[in-house]
């Protein structure tokens, strides 16, 4: 599992770690039952504080991609289709704010957005 820390980015490491695990889940790499690092192996490999590593599982666990078993570590749980899906649309709607902020400072209006949206979300051929 490769996770990339970035010192120079605005978030917090523990995000870092949480988010690109979420988007190992997500994508498939890692999948239910997989077994993930231990909090102490990750932190070593990241050189970064257990604490670190243990609130970026905190995390993940509270929002449904992974259990922890005392004495056996941590595994990705089973992902509910559901739970995927509105966690993607978060992201979605996350990139889709940045883009709007974006546009606004660029004196882009709407109907302009709108059009860029749907040639780049056409764009590939599917309607």
């Amino acid at each position: 599992m490769d996770i990339i820390i970035s010192n120079s980015s605005g978030e917090p490491i523990y995000q870092q770690i949480s988010d690109q695990i979420k988007a190992l889940i997500m994508n498939g790499t890692l999948k239910a039952g997989d077994a993930l690092p231990s909090m102490r192996v990750l932190a070593q490999q990241l050189r970064i504080s257990v604490i670190t590593t243990k609130r970026a599982y905190e995390d993940l666990e509270r929002d449904g991609f992974i259990e922890s078993y005392t004495g056996k570590g941590s595994f990705v749980k089973g992902q509910n289709t559901e739970l995927l899906k509105e966690e993607n649309l978060r992201q979605t709607e996350t990139l889709l704010a940045q883009a709007c902020d974006k546009a606004k400072l660029c004196g882009i209006g709407l109907d302009e957005l709108k059009e860029i949206l749907e040639i780049v979300y056409g764009g590939n051929g599917n309607d």
